[in-house]
């Protein structure tokens, strides 16, 4: 019986990386009932909202999503589609794997983290105030008389909460995690010493979560030193869980790790819903040039298919994706040894060779 899957091509180069995708998906013989559903810039124009209710309506119908990246307008006061989609569907455990691959061009070998990040809560939320507005005003007046402390009225403020029932929820999954994929560590990664009320409850609920699972070590890291750590000896670290900020930047680093973000895939994942992603954004300077690498998305794919417990499908597509990337001859130009490499390929071509390979499976 085929999967009922809601595609979301996106916008910028978004719909281009999603029709490779959706190719070697296909070929895998996994059978879909795709419900296409439109978002990004256009959707912004025509309908006031870069995610559509149908969009949702739909995810909420098929139960899963396969979304390709969408344009978030920098500082314009629109809301990013991905915090929407997110927030909507309390899809509040962003999974983001780092793995090396033979072949990738990065200077370490054998990395293979799995970062778990909080995707409800934190300065993500979206709660703000415009500066110079009533609202604003009337907080700035509250934390004055609360703390003592009288801040500069020329200002914008953006808040920053953490509550016990979502960090639990969210070290349980870390946890779980670990547990039905033979992980060794989970790290819970912080500023308590800084943020000792919003990061410190952080900090404490996750302690006590980690005594729930004997089977598995667990410490903590301050962001900052996780950082320095991760560079220097990333070997060390296995599952990472963090806060909803903390989470997005560490997963970049990461993907920096293993050769960039072109193969650096994600899985949005809440009680009900789950929506699979790449990690970067839709590059709209190339949209149309059959031109970026489709493998993050490709890869964002395989944790679909495992999702959707096609075991055998998504261990063969891996594969296929790791044999084109080791060969290093059908691939676009960001995992070439040079990004003017005439030999590389375009998105419509990495699609062509991962199929060729599936056949042979």
């Amino acid at each position: 019986m085929p999967h009922a899957v809601t595609l979301i091509p996106g916008d910028g180069t978004g719909p281009e990386i999603t029709e490779a995708t959706r190719r070697v998906l296909e070929a895998t013989g996994v059978q879909f009932d795709w419900d296409v559903r439109q978002a990004g810039a256009e959707m912004l124009e025509k309908y006031g909202a870069v995610l559509p209710d149908e969009v949702i309506e739909s995810i909420k119908r098929t139960k899963v999503g396969l979304k390709g990246p969408i344009t978030t307008p920098v500082g314009k006061g629109q809301r990013s589609a991905n915090v929407t989609l997110r927030k909507r569907l309390d899809l509040y455990a962003n999974l983001r794997p780092a793995k090396t691959y033979q072949g990738l061009r990065s200077r370490y070998e054998n990395i293979d983290l799995i970062i778990v990040r909080e995707n409800t809560e934190d300065l993500y939320a979206g709660i703000e105030f415009q500066r110079g507005t009533p609202e604003q005003e009337e907080i700035l007046e509250i934390i004055a008389r609360t703390t003592g402390h009288r801040l500069d009225p020329n200002s914008a403020m953006s808040m920053k909460y953490i509550s016990v029932a979502a960090t639990r929820r969210i070290v349980k999954f870390a946890f779980e995690y670990a547990r039905a994929n033979s992980r060794r560590k989970v790290t819970a990664v912080h500023k308590a010493n800084i943020m000792r009320l919003s990061d410190g409850l952080f900090l404490a609920t996750a302690h006590e979560v980690a005594k729930e699972y004997p089977d598995i070590q667990y410490e903590d890291r301050i962001v900052d030193n996780m950082c320095m750590q991760l560079v220097q000896k990333p070997e060390l670290y296995d599952v990472l869980v963090l806060p909803n900020l903390y989470g997005d930047i560490i997963s970049d680093l990461s993907a920096g790790l293993i050769g960039g973000l072109g193969v650096a895939p994600g899985a949005n994942i809440g009680s009900q819903y789950a929506v699979f992603e790449p990690v970067h954004g839709s590059a709209p300077k190339y949209a149309g040039q059959n031109k970026v690498n489709p493998m993050a998305m490709m890869f964002s794919g395989v944790m679909m298919l495992r999702h959707l417990c096609e075991r055998d499908a998504a261990s063969r597509l891996e594969k296929a994706l790791t044999q084109v990337i080791a060969e290093g001859k059908n691939v676009t130009y960001d995992l070439k040894p040079r990004p003017d490499d005439p030999t590389a390929v375009g998105t419509s071509q990495v699609a062509d060779a991962v199929i060729e390979k599936l056949q042979r499976f």
